[in-house]
């Protein structure tokens, strides 16, 4: 009895001490905060430990971005036509052909067309060696693919938008216009726009938003994001194909009569 009631005296002296413990402590409080503001710029001194720290690191990025992942047998630029060109043909076919699959994946069924826009092409596709460097150089941004339904009435404002003439990445659609600028062909897959379907068209984030204006994108059927960067979609084509030789078609077109 004598050992249990000195073994609850202790308990209890160790449960006081540590609760007055924790009561003294949660009054601590710094006596006072002292900050400074360091400038960091390019006539900031160099220091050789931490460069030497990071070298690994910077140079597996260096060699990662300059791996060759195909060849271009030439250059190819956003300027090398009006209404559709080899660069943003190749993109829109990009991401009809890598994003298709996870798409139909998810879904049970493919989406039927793609578009990017101009703006979003930031360099050329040059002559030699392609990089992953090539794929950052092209698509800086982290913009990502988002598969919108479109009802057919909007639809329909999608190509009354794309006959103001910009060269903007499509695939699976077919546009033609008359000579004056008025929308001659409009169709998805082959077939014109029925107003009582809908129809998945592939984007980025950024255009479905509103983005360049494309105000038609904004209130969809309905919305699925792929998680896949379109940057990652370039490097996913790249490395599939050992050569990438895009061509201007007949994917939009305007009469010269």
């Amino acid at each position: 009895m004598r050992r249990t009631t000195l073994l609850t005296i202790i308990y209890a002296i160790v449960i006081y001490t540590t609760a007055i413990s924790c009561k003294e402590e949660s009054h601590y409080a710094p006596e006072r905060i002292k900050g400074e503001i360091i400038l960091v710029n390019q006539n900031s001194p160099t220091s050789e430990e931490i460069t030497q720290a990071i070298l690994p690191y910077k140079e597996a990025i260096q060699a990662e971005m300059d791996s060759v992942l195909a060849i271009a047998p030439a250059s190819y630029t956003k300027k090398d036509g009006k209404l559709n060109t080899a660069v943003g043909n190749m993109m829109a076919d990009a991401v009809y052909e890598m994003a298709n699959p996870i798409f139909q994946k998810r879904t049970g069924y493919p989406f039927n067309a793609v578009l990017l826009n101009y703006g979003g092409i930031r360099s050329a596709l040059n002559k030699g060696n392609i990089t992953t460097r090539t794929a950052y150089e092209i698509m800086p941004f982290e913009n990502e693919v988002v598969v919108v339904e479109l009802s057919g009435k909007q639809m329909r404002s999608l190509f009354e938008y794309l006959k103001g003439g910009s060269a903007h990445p499509i695939a699976g659609m077919e546009i033609q216009l008359s000579a004056t600028g008025d929308l001659l062909k409009t169709q998805v897959q082959g077939q014109d726009i029925n107003d009582n379907e809908t129809y998945f068209i592939a984007t980025s984030d950024y255009l479905k938003n509103g983005g360049d204006h494309m105000t038609f994108f904004e209130n969809p059927v309905s919305t699925l994001t792929l998680d896949y960067k379109i940057r990652n979609v370039l490097i996913d084509y790249f490395k599939k194909y050992d050569t990438i030789a895009p061509v201007r078609d007949n994917r939009f077109t305007r009469d010269s009569k």
